[in-house]
C-alpha cells in the first residue's frame, strides 16, 4: 500500500488521514505540514487511522510533536486505529492525553 497523509483544516479542527505507513520516510514531511498550524487557535487534533498499517517510534515523535505545538489546549483524537496501531500507541502511552475512537463525526 501507498504510504501518504492528507491534513485538512476548518472550523479550528485539523484532520489528518494516514494511509500506509508512518514511518522515517514521511514523518518528517507530516510534521512540517502540522507546524504550519501552531498559534491559529487549533481546537481538535483528529488522526484518522482506519488505513493505517504500520507507525514507528518516528510517527509517534509527530504525534508528540504535534501536541507540544498546537497547543495543550488542543484535544488530541486517534480515529478507527487497527488493534496493533493501537497497541503501540498504548504502550507508549500516548494514550494518557488522547482519545481513542472507532469513528468521527463532525
Amino acid at each position: 500500500m501507498d504510504s501518504r497523509f492528507s491534513v485538512v483544516c476548518a472550523n479550528k479542527v485539523v484532520k489528518v488521514e494516514l494511509i500506509g505507513r508512518l514511518d522515517a520516510t514521511n514523518s518528517e514531511a507530516l510534521q512540517t505540514e502540522i507546524k504550519q498550524y501552531a498559534g491559529q487557535g487549533v481546537t481538535k487534533l483528529v488522526f484518522i487511522a482506519k488505513n493505517l498499517e504500520y507507525i514507528s517510534s518516528a510517527g509517534l515523535r509527530v504525534i508528540i510533536f504535534a501536541k507540544q505545538k498546537i497547543g495543550v489546549d488542543a484535544h488530541i483524537f486517534m480515529v478507527a486505529a487497527a488493534p496493533a496501531i493501537l497497541n503501540v500507541i498504548k504502550m507508549s502511552g500516548l494514550d494518557n492525553f488522547m482519545t481513542l475512537q472507532d469513528s468521527w463525526t463532525e
